[in-house]
């Protein structure tokens, strides 16, 4: 429906998640957030789509950011008595949303059909792969709005493109244009707006064929790592639980007798 401020789709085993405020730039309404939320929790337990594409309506912004004018200046009257921000921040919608994509179980995939600011340059940075328009600009100016942006944010800002990267782009408030997008590593590949929409689709198609507990095993075991390189002893364990299921699974025995029999395999997830 074009009234609604999210719509949905699905292709074979790909999911598509699109942000429909083209004329607010895509930016990120409590309604929004709350939809976003309620669909990345409802198709994370569908193993039937493998792979998830989000991305803006329309061919200017791919989103936004959090409305500022939304943004509360003061603290509710029961937090500024007590000098406590821990339950304003539990019901952030904002960082509720990056950790839903962060730790979405299948891989995701942020197709940039235009601008990516603030959260919207923070929700690319949770995706797992991001394509991006020739013309695409992307930046997270907190510190020109007055504002400390939230921790956990800006600890994905830093896993998806390394400390260095996150502090020039957190300390200058830069606007980044296409080259610079892609030599900084903010987007794995830039394309003609023309083609970006099938180049995306036959990426999120390509990883969508592969098997979901390889998919979900190795995701989940990326997110271990964060930006170290170190598991701690809690983590290793469950990452070699995690490989001893896949060599256990129906899904092994299947891509095998699929190599021997050069055929595409038919993966189950189990």
């Amino acid at each position: 429906m074009a009234d609604e401020v999210l719509l949905k789709e699905r292709k074979g085993q790909v999911g598509f998640l699109i942000l429909n405020r083209p004329d607010q730039g895509n930016s990120l309404s409590v309604e929004l957030l709350l939809k976003l939320i309620q669909s990345l929790e409802e198709w994370a337990g569908d193993d039937a789509i493998r792979t998830l594409v989000i991305t803006g309506k329309g061919d200017k912004a791919f989103c936004g950011g959090f409305d500022v004018r939304a943004i509360p200046t003061a603290l509710p009257p029961k937090e500024e008595k007590t000098g406590k921000t821990q339950g304003l921040q539990a019901q952030n919608p904002v960082a509720q949303l990056m950790d839903r994509v962060k730790n979405y179980p299948y891989p995701t995939i942020a197709m940039l059909n235009g601008y990516a600011m603030g959260a919207g340059f923070n929700l690319a940075m949770c995706c797992d792969l991001r394509l991006a328009a020739d013309d695409v600009r992307m930046g997270i100016p907190p510190a020109k709005l007055g504002l400390v942006y939230h921790p956990e944010g800006i600890k994905q800002v830093v896993e998806a493109v390394g400390m260095a990267r996150a502090r020039e782009v957190f300390f200058t408030g830069r606007i980044y244009g296409p080259e610079q997008v892609k030599e900084m590593g903010l987007v794995h590949h830039l394309l003609p707006r023309a083609e970006l929409s099938g180049a995306t689709f036959r990426l999120a198609e390509e990883v969508s064929e592969n098997a979901p507990l390889s998919l979900k095993g190795i995701k989940k075991i990326l997110n271990m790592f964060g930006n170290g390189l170190v598991l701690s002893e809690a983590d290793r364990q469950e990452a070699e639980l995690i490989m001893v299921r896949s060599f256990l699974s129906e899904d092994l025995k299947e891509g095998q007798l699929a190599f021997i029999q050069k055929r595409k395999p038919n993966f189950k997830g189990r």
